[in-house]
């Protein structure tokens, strides 16, 4: 992975650093991403670790429907890095490689069903106004329910911070 920051050398990692990367690589199996910027703050580490565990393992949404959430926060910030992560994971749960143009390219995008195309716009909605309307509020308190509508906001907020460090710092893949 290439950045302007420098990365951390996984053999020279000090106690908190090395816990921190346990952790990961117990639930991820790599220290790509952000993680890699992250592990310069141990402790802002090992809190989006755990979030992000949740966001990406544990919500009520399939893994097509978070892959879907994690392309629309990519293209929104324009995240080449999050891209080159979550476009091949996005593919493999389901996403057709034309729909994942659409949605990097930020065209109108023609869902599989209706619950895809309701969190696709949630999840446009959210980023492009910094809140839901309240007619597809409504729509989507109907569709996900309560709970589904949390997580969505979460995981939209979470791989906005995730997009927004590997922006930051331009980490993408060499």
């Amino acid at each position: 992975m290439k950045s302007r920051l420098p990365l951390p050398d996984v053999d020279r990692l000090d106690p908190p650093q090395q816990a921190v990367y346990r952790s990961i690589m117990a639930t991820r199996g790599n220290l790509s991403g952000p993680f890699l910027a992250w592990m310069h703050s141990p402790e802002l580490a090992s809190h989006a670790e755990k979030l992000g565990a949740f966001c990406r393992y544990q919500t009520v949404f399939e893994r097509v429907e978070s892959e879907l959430l994690i392309l629309v926060v990519a293209a929104h910030f324009r995240c080449v890095g999050e891209q080159q992560i979550h476009e091949p994971i996005a593919e493999q749960a389901g996403l057709s490689a034309g729909h994942i143009a659409d949605i990097r390219e930020r065209r109108p995008v023609s869902l599989a069903s209706v619950r895809l195309t309701l969190i696709h716009a949630l999840a446009k909605e959210l980023l492009e106004n910094n809140r839901i309307g309240d007619r597809l509020y409504d729509e989507g308190i109907r569709g996900l329910g309560t709970q589904g509508m949390v997580e969505l906001v979460g995981i939209v907020g979470y791989y906005s911070l995730v997009a927004m460090t590997l922006n930051a710092f331009d980490m993408q893949m060499a």
